[in-house]
């Protein structure tokens, strides 16, 4: 199973067994004896890189103690050593606290600063490498003990996917348009019948009149004409 501490296997190997035992810890949610086994990593670290300035120095306050004395005060040390102070004192509740709690949220902390304090000590063993300072911790990994898939490969992912769906997504826009056009043809037709009906509705009405006219001319010619024949002596 992958591991967020791999990296240490070749630099100490007991340090990576130590560490690789406090996740097994986390995974069963054997949180408080978690916490003390990363501070069982951090004592350890802390003697070694003491290494032969230690010398009356028998607990892990201290070595810290001696381990600031001796630091030059740059950033880099001092992180170094709040990391090593706070899974001592996370350590020390584990395991004098009068009551077990599920503390998942500070026994993950203290896998967290562990790892900075394992990065700072394989740094100081074999010399900085880029690639070991841009190491973060993998919380899913911590899980699952699979690896995070890196932004590249989840941008690759996403695009493939993104390009077997164009297809479908095509049909569905010429659909679209077929559906449009074909709307719009039925509007354009229906504008042009209406004003055929009106002209037809226009030439019946015409034609009534004009029998209405012819048939009222005869009329009146066929009065005159009787009035006239009434009318002569």
């Amino acid at each position: 199973m992958a591991a967020n501490f791999d990296f240490l296997k070749s630099t100490d190997k007991n340090l990576f067994d130590i560490i690789t035992e406090a996740e097994k810890l986390y995974r069963d949610e054997y949180f408080e004896q978690c916490m003390g086994q990363t501070r069982r990593f951090g004592e350890n670290i802390c003697k070694n890189v003491l290494g032969d300035r230690r010398t009356t120095e028998e607990t892990f306050d201290d070595m810290l103690a001696t381990l600031k004395d001796k630091s030059k005060g740059n950033p880099q040390e001092k992180e170094f050593l709040d990391d090593l102070y706070f899974l001592k004192r996370n350590g020390n509740k584990s395991v004098h606290g009068s009551s077990v709690k599920k503390d998942g949220i500070t026994a993950l902390e203290c896998l967290q600063r562990a790892f900075e304090v394992a990065i700072s000590y394989s740094v100081y063993k074999n010399g900085p490498s880029e690639k070991l300072l841009r190491r973060q911790y993998d919380t899913e990994l911590l899980i699952t003990g699979k690896k995070n898939k890196s932004l590249s490969e989840r941008y690759s992912q996403a695009k493939q996917r993104s390009q077997k769906q164009m297809p479908k997504n095509e049909i569905s826009v010429k659909k679209t348009a077929a559906k449009k056009e074909k709307l719009s043809s039925n509007k354009t037709k229906n504008k042009n019948q209406k004003p055929k009906n009106y002209q037809n509705k226009s030439g019946r009405i015409s034609i009534f009149w004009l029998i209405m006219i012819i048939a009222f001319t005869i009329s009146l010619t066929t009065i005159g004409f009787l009035l006239l024949t009434t009318i002569k002596p």
